[in-house]
């Protein structure tokens, strides 16, 4: 039996319960930054402007975090250090940057989709770089995967075929570089801890976001009307740092897969917080489209 499976078979129900509950909430507050995005696109700051407020105000806490566990582990070795800087760019600075620029151009609903075919990646790329066999349940789960995402993808096209195939191809790439993120965490994580990690490289990746933004914007940016401080503030504290953290907690009461599948509830919130927000129509195809999605990454978990 597997680590991440034990503590579901010996957690009591009301444990369970409770990191269910953990782990839903952390994955929709995760899912909400998109709206968050694109309601502070309206006050017509850009994607540099956006990640830099979104990281000064989560810095503080990652800072701190890291700062203690500093004090209490053991140093790391210059190789992990020069491994987290790399880890940082790549998985949180990248993603994020690029995330938040495709989210000018399409839907809640679509980047959602996009980026939850992380763990598609993630298993494509096992396959090409260690010669790890794909079975024909989990090619069965691909394809149910990207069918709802061609579905959502060509149903968007009618609102802007240049627009929405930008945006699609910087979600992509966003998607793609979280999932190198996390096929090359794997042996860290079990060697300084997840925590640590996380804390060490989201000061990477705030360090690379915040220098971005005073290399090439004016400081005169910082100032900005009060709803942009306090949507910033939400992008930060709800929609970065407690997510974090809630994840973190739902995988040690309940075990990475279970917390995993909570997780699916991430791309049906957003399409219905962006209808209810934003006013994103939500149609049959949208809706058909995220059930293909959810279905083929919920196989992919079961079979793992």
């Amino acid at each position: 039996m597997s680590k991440s499976a034990t503590p579901f078979t010996a957690a009591p129900p009301a444990a369970l319960a409770g990191g269910l509950a953990i782990a839903i909430v952390g994955a929709i507050l995760f899912s909400t930054k998109a709206v968050v995005a694109k309601l502070l696109y309206r006050y017509h700051i850009d994607a540099v402007t956006l990640i830099a407020f979104r990281m000064l105000f989560s810095l503080p806490v990652f800072a701190a975090v890291a700062l203690w566990k500093m004090r209490v582990g053991p140093p790391l070795s210059v190789a992990d250090r020069w491994r987290l800087v790399g880890l940082g760019l790549v998985g949180y600075y990248l993603s994020s940057f690029l995330d938040f620029l495709g989210l000018q151009y399409i839907s809640v609903g679509l980047e959602r989709l996009i980026l939850f075919l992380t763990p598609t990646f993630v298993l494509l790329a096992t396959a090409l770089l260690f010669k790890r066999r794909i079975g024909p349940a989990q090619w069965a789960a691909l394809a149910l995967s990207y069918c709802g995402i061609v579905l959502v993808f060509v149903h968007d096209l009618a609102g802007g075929a240049g627009s929405t195939v930008t945006g699609a191809l910087l979600v992509l790439g966003s998607a793609i570089s979280y999932a190198i993120y996390l096929l090359f965490t794997g042996e860290m994580v079990q060697r300084i801890g997840s925590l640590r990690l996380v804390a060490y490289a989201m000061c990477v990746s705030s360090a690379a976001c915040i220098g971005q933004f005073f290399l090439l914007r004016p400081a005169s940016m910082l100032i900005q009307p009060a709803p942009v401080y306090w949507l910033s503030l939400v992008n930060g504290v709800l929609c970065t740092i407690l997510p974090v953290f809630m994840t973190m907690i739902a995988v040690q009461r309940i075990g990475a897969a279970t917390a995993s599948q909570a997780g699916m509830i991430g791309p049906v919130s957003t399409l219905f917080l962006g209808a209810l927000i934003l006013g994103e129509p939500i149609t049959a195809i949208q809706l058909a489209g995220t059930a293909l999605v959810i279905g083929g990454i919920y196989m992919l978990s079961k079979k793992r």
